[in-house]
């Protein structure tokens, strides 16, 4: 069985399901700080937190884990940038603490959900994983240290990772049974989308003086689906291997953010007000992902390009606020 933390919010959910498609048997372990209890509709769900050592020896003792996919952490780079001390114990220390029970318990098979943001502001792109990381917001910092302590915990050997260096997710579930939700929501294509069925007057571009070809900022958006097919890969890949990696998921294409609001207002038929405010800090100019890596071990690329992840978008956008 696998253990999915964080599986009943937005990435992690997608993973579950997909994880029970292919076969495996799941238990879902999230203290729904962000999550949903409805977007756990496969396998089993345990209402937990990985900050607590009694809820994971619980949970271990009652479950047969073999390995872990850990997707509990806060993502906002915005918010890190206000509560950067929140951000350390929720996506570090209690990280920390779910690896510490995992040797207790010899599980030795961990897959991480980590983050582009780890290479801060990039010297040249596509980023490949060799880049230098120097990540700029708490956010990021909070990914690498927990990539660092993942290196330490496999130099004590019977322990292997995978850590994934997530772009830009986004898109929704084909059959519209889960999709993103956030409170409040943060992510770009759902704000943008709220826009264009009326639950805001407008959406906001931060910053148009960024070193971009319109000015503002370039990001490699990547279909929740592609996600979870890596999450996978990655998995099987442990268990044949029994070997660490590192590897970027993205499409290798960049978008900005007045193409994607374009995308959108395409998809939609829908036009809307589009504001300029100031930037935010911690943004970097351009994020595009080199895959070579994965796709060379794993032989994983996206399947879904912009046009496909914001219609299931949509679509799913459209079911929440008609429900």
């Amino acid at each position: 069985m696998i253990l999915v933390t964080g599986g009943a919010g937005y990435i992690g959910s997608h993973t579950n399901k997909a994880l029970n498609k292919a076969g495996y048997d799941t238990v879902v372990l999230d203290n729904l700080a962000k999550g949903y209890e409805s977007f756990v509709k496969w396998g089993e769900f345990v209402n937990g937190d990985i900050g607590s050592y009694d809820d994971l020896k619980n949970l271990f003792n009652l479950y047969d884990i073999e390995g872990v996919i850990h997707f509990a952490a806060f993502s906002s780079v915005a918010e890190s940038v206000e509560h950067p001390a929140m951000y350390l114990k929720n996506n570090y220390k209690n990280t920390l603490n779910l690896l510490k029970v995992m040797r207790e318990f010899s599980i030795e098979n961990f897959i991480f959900s980590s983050t582009a943001a780890v290479y801060g502001n990039p010297k040249k792109t596509p980023i490949s994983e060799n880049h230098e990381l120097k990540p700029i917001n708490p956010y990021g910092q909070s990914k690498f240290i927990v990539e660092q302590a993942l290196e330490r915990e496999k130099a004590k050997e019977n322990f292997n990772y995978v850590s994934l260096r997530y772009f830009n997710a986004a898109g929704a579930d084909f059959d519209l049974e889960i999709g993103e939700l956030h409170e409040p929501e943060t992510h770009l294509i759902p704000l943008i989308l709220d826009a264009a069925i009326g639950k805001r007057n407008s959406i906001s571009i931060y910053g148009d003086d960024y070193n971009t070809p319109d000015g503002t900022c370039i990001r490699d958006y990547i279909h929740v689906n592609d996600l979870a097919d890596a999450h996978i890969k990655s998995y099987e890949y442990l268990l044949k291997n029994k070997e660490s990696n590192i590897f970027n998921l993205g499409n290798g294409n960049g978008f900005s953010v007045k193409e994607v609001i374009d995308t959108c207002k395409r998809i939609t038929n829908v036009d809307f007000n589009v504001e300029i405010a100031p930037r935010r800090d911690g943004d970097p100019d351009t994020l595009i992902a080199d895959f070579k890596k994965i796709n060379d071990t794993l032989n994983w690329q996206t399947e879904y390009d912009l046009d496909t992840i914001v219609e299931s978008a949509w679509n799913w956008h459209k079911k929440i606020n008609r429900d």
